[in-house]
């Protein structure tokens, strides 16, 4: 038997295993044969991931990419359970050292793509994912698409995209802190810190006290505006207050990873809290600390960060913005190279079985770095 034949053999062992491990929750079998060749065709296939093409790329018959469209839009698995044994198995494969979230913002021509709304002057859905880095890469475990006031309360609208009850429209933070929870009632899931960007999130201080209450170790880079507290009453952006020249204000030189080049961090010593707590809850905030990043050239404005992290060195936290970066090179590899913009249908459970298809087309090409064999 030729070298080639053998390596398609074992990768087709390979991807079975991988299919039965992290399809486990699919209880059908012709379930798990769709799902297979679904996955073939988004690391085998080029261009546009539909299912007809998904279905050219598993040398399927052509009548394949029938199916292929009904067992993501019209079969009515379950995405949760796949997902969680996807976490579980990505967790089990590799290091893990934080936990993150990036948005995804796919253009569309038409208005009936669900959750397809004008931002700006741009028809898009709009999405958030939900990634564990790693020593091995930043890998997607869940997703939410983010839906507008019209998607929220059109009744209609819901009822053609078969939209659940249970999803509503949601700040981008409320998502968040949902994922922390799901995250935390998973005891087999890696407990690492949250690295999160939210810079531009309107609920920055609601993340941040979520996090806080939740007693989660985190990074988080914030805007130069975000509030705190400082001594017993006095509130001041961290802004503010790393612009104050007093004793609690410190540097300490930070080495690059690429370059091994140096730079100086700003600390606020002092700890400081969150003005959440003190406004509307009982007790006091866990305590916080401040960091500010200048641009090493001048160029550009500092960055902020407000961390959990009172012990723990400026440049182990630090470190952990690689993460933030990491799951933007992923959201960009997801759309060019498995399909994640792709999705044609106009269900919401439809988009969330194409995510979760995605999600662990990326983790099996990462984790195995093979190509399949054919998926029939």
């Amino acid at each position: 038997m030729s070298k080639l034949r053998l390596t398609a053999l074992d990768n087709g062992v390979r991807v079975q295993t991988f299919v039965e491990d992290v399809f486990t929750s699919l209880r059908r079998a012709e379930q798990h044969r769709w799902a297979r060749a679904y996955l073939s065709g988004l690391i085998r296939g080029t261009g546009r991931k539909t299912p007809r093409e998904l279905a050219a790329a598993g040398r399927l018959p052509p009548a394949a990419a029938n199916g292929l469209h009904q067992f993501i839009n019209a079969s009515t698995w379950a995405w949760e359970p796949v997902r969680r044994r996807l976490a579980l198995r990505i967790a089990a494969n590799s290091t893990p050292y934080a936990w993150t979230v990036a948005e995804m913002i796919v253009p569309k021509r038409g208005a009936h793509s669900v959750g397809v709304h004008k931002r700006g002057t741009v028809n898009c859905q709009r999405s958030l994912g939900f990634f564990l880095a790693t020593d091995a890469g930043c890998f997607p475990v869940d997703w939410s698409l983010i839906l507008n006031d019209t998607w929220a309360w059109d009744g209609e609208l819901r009822r053609r995209a078969r939209i659940p009850e249970s999803e509503t429209g949601r700040p981008v933070g409320a998502y968040v802190l949902d994922y922390a929870d799901n995250a935390a009632a998973e005891p087999d899931l890696p407990d690492v810190p949250w690295m999160l960007d939210l810079t531009h999130c309107d609920d920055a201080a609601g993340v941040l006290a979520g996090l806080v209450r939740r007693r989660l170790d985190f990074a988080c880079e914030v805007d130069p505006g975000q509030l705190v507290v400082t001594g017993r009453t006095t509130v001041v952006s961290v802004g503010e207050l790393m612009e104050r020249r007093d004793g609690n204000q410190r540097h300490v030189m930070v080495r690059h990873a690429a370059g091994g080049r140096s730079n100086a961090v700003a600390i606020y010593a002092a700890s400081v809290r969150l003005p959440l707590f003190d406004t509307f809850s009982e007790g006091r905030s866990r305590p916080v600390r401040v960091l500010e990043w200048p641009d090493q050239n001048r160029q550009r404005p500092s960055r902020f960060w407000i961390t959990g992290f009172t012990n723990k060195r400026v440049g182990e936290v630090l470190s952990l913005v690689r993460a933030r970066t990491a799951a933007l090179s992923t959201v960009t590899e997801l759309q060019e190279d498995f399909g994640a913009a792709d999705f044609e249908g106009r269900s919401f459970p439809g988009w969330h079985h194409h995510m979760t298809m995605t999600s662990a087309a990326y983790a099996y090409r990462t984790l195995h770095g093979d190509v399949l064999a054919t998926a029939g």
